[in-house]
């Protein structure tokens, strides 16, 4: 049986990046704070605790001072970074780069459209509500960007308004699209419709991959945190093609009699999947049936 792990499946560079931060600093340091879990994945974030990374979350941030705390890729509204500063927090800012730049242009919007003097303009999200990089970038408009999830969402907003629509980055371009087309065929009177397309490529391009690798295999097992929305998003894309397709966090959910009859599997993950679980899924495989 032919075991093959996606080489285009892993860790993006945002999420790369975050975790060789925390690498970098635990070197030099018995401990890290991070604001929320570094990656959507418990087999990582468990590794980086054993090198001494300590999650916190927003409830507890209040509780510590004096210290260095990591903000990770998803990124963080205006509000934390005030909050560090009054509590001597050093921050060690993981940010994407891509996230970071949407955070200022959503900024920017928001800004230009408090010296509208009528008809101010809607600052309109495309994500889901409550994620984290979604919480930011609401935080970028002190909390007034309307968040929106589907097209039921789409439908309340107020069209006679002039809209300005973003996306989160990790979103579907399909969904978007369709968003877009809807929005532009019920706005009324004068107001104006602008959209931008900020969703990240490196994701985005995933899609189109994955449907293929995993048309490619028997069986496909996608390794994946139960938390990531990037991961559910790729695992409904492999589940399209290849009704043989497993969710499964690590090794241990593995049922090998998912494997009879099968000439070749696939392992594929989301882009906050480390390669070494994937690999690991692999080397349990081959121990298990002596590939």
């Amino acid at each position: 049986m032919v075991i093959e792990i996606d080489s285009g499946s892993g860790f993006c560079n945002g999420v790369t990046r975050a975790i060789k931060a925390a690498e970098t600093e635990l070197e030099n340091s018995d401990s890290l704070y991070c604001l929320g879990d570094i990656v959507h994945n418990g087999r990582e974030c468990d590794r980086l605790k054993d090198l001494g990374l300590i999650t916190v979350d927003k409830a507890h941030l209040c509780d510590i001072h004096d210290t260095k705390l990591l903000l990770r890729a998803h990124g963080e509204p205006p509000s934390t970074y005030l909050q560090a500063k009054e509590q001597n927090i050093e921050i060690i800012d993981a940010t994407c780069p891509v996230v970071l730049n949407l955070q200022k242009r959503i900024r920017t919007a928001y800004e230009a459209s408090l010296s509208e003097t009528e008809n101010h303009t809607q600052i309109v999200i495309y994500g889901k509500n409550g994620h984290a990089e979604v919480v930011g970038l609401v935080g970028q408009t002190d909390g007034t960007a309307i968040v929106i999830e589907s097209m039921d969402d789409a439908r309340k907003l107020d069209f006679n308004h002039n809209i300005q629509l973003y996306s989160q980055t990790t979103k579907s371009l399909d969904g978007f699209r369709e968003i877009v087309d809807y929005i532009q065929s019920h706005m009324q009177g004068d107001a104006v419709f602008c959209y931008f397309d900020t969703i990240c490529r490196q994701v985005a391009n995933r899609m189109s991959h994955i449907r293929d690798f995993a048309e490619s295999h028997d069986v496909i097992l996608f390794v994946s945190g139960k938390k990531s929305s990037n991961g559910k998003v790729l695992f409904g894309e492999c589940l399209k093609v290849n009704p043989l397709s497993y969710l499964i966090d690590d090794a241990n959910e593995i049922d090998f009699s998912w494997f009879e009859n099968a000439k070749s599997v696939g392992i594929c993950g989301a882009t906050s999947t480390p390669k070494w679980l994937m690999e690991n899924c692999r080397t349990v495989i081959m121990n298990k049936l002596g590939c």
